[in-house]
C-alpha cells in the first residue's frame, strides 16, 4: 500500500470521527423554548407576573411601557405580581460626525450626525424572599441626524432615545426571560366559575 492510498483512508476515518464527535456533543443539548416556563412549558407565566417600578423620567418611561407590554402581551401589570423589576436608566447623546461652518461671529464646528446612547442597570427579585433572580447591564445606541434647525435636532434626539429605549427592553426580556426559565413556575390563583 502506498502513501498516496492511505491519505484518502486517513482523511475519511478523520471526518467519520469528527462526525461522531459533533452528535455525541449534540446529543447533550437540550433544546426547550427560550420564553417557557421550565416545570410547565406554559410561555410567559412567570413573565408576566413581573410588576416594574414607576419611571422617574421619559427615557425610563420609554423602556419600562416596552418591558411591560413584552414581559405580559400587552395586558399591563400583574395585580397579583410575584417579581419585581428596578430599573436604572441612563441617557447620553455626543455629536460623532463634525463639519466646519463659519457662522457670522466665529468660526465653529458643528455636529452633523450624533449617537444618543440608553445605558440600562436592572434587577429582578423574588418578591416572596427578595431575592435576586436575574440582574445585569444593558446598553442601546442608536444613530441620529442633526439638523441645522433646533427643533429638529430636539425630535432627532427624542427618536433616537425611544428607538434605543425599545431596543434595550428586548434584550432586557430576553435575559428576564433566560433568569426565570431557572425559577419554579409562580402559582396561579385559581379563577372562580
Amino acid at each position: 500500500m502506498s502513501l498516496s492510498d492511505l491519505a484518502p483512508r486517513a482523511l475519511r476515518a478523520g471526518l467519520l470521527g469528527l462526525g461522531l464527535a459533533g452528535m455525541l456533543l449534540a446529543s447533550g443539548c437540550q433544546v426547550r423554548p427560550l420564553y417557557a416556563d421550565g416545570a410547565t412549558g406554559v410561555p410567559g407565566t412567570a413573565l408576566a407576573a413581573i410588576a416594574i417600578e414607576p419611571p422617574k423620567d421619559r427615557v425610563t418611561q420609554v423602556v419600562r411601557n416596552r418591558l411591560i407590554f413584552l414581559t405580559s402581551g400587552g395586558a399591563g401589570q400583574p395585580a397579583n405580581p410575584a417579581y419585581h423589576l428596578a430599573l436604572t436608566v441612563k441617557s447620553n447623546t455626543e455629536g460623532v460626525l463634525y463639519d466646519q461652518r463659519s457662522s457670522r461671529d466665529t468660526n465653529s464646528d458643528m455636529a452633523t450626525a450624533g449617537r444618543v446612547t440608553i445605558i440600562v442597570d436592572y434587577n429582578l427579585t423574588r418578591i416572596s424572599d427578595g431575592k435576586t433572580v436575574a440582574s445585569g447591564h444593558r446598553t442601546a445606541v442608536a444613530l441620529v441626524d442633526f439638523s441645522v434647525q433646533e427643533f429638529a435636532k430636539l425630535r432627532a434626539i427624542r427618536d433616537g432615545e425611544d428607538r434605543a429605549g425599545k431596543e434595550v427592553a428586548e434584550v432586557i426580556r430576553a435575559d428576564l426571560a433566560a433568569g426565570l426559565a431557572r425559577e419554579p413556575a409562580p402559582a396561579v390563583a385559581p379563577t372562580k366559575g
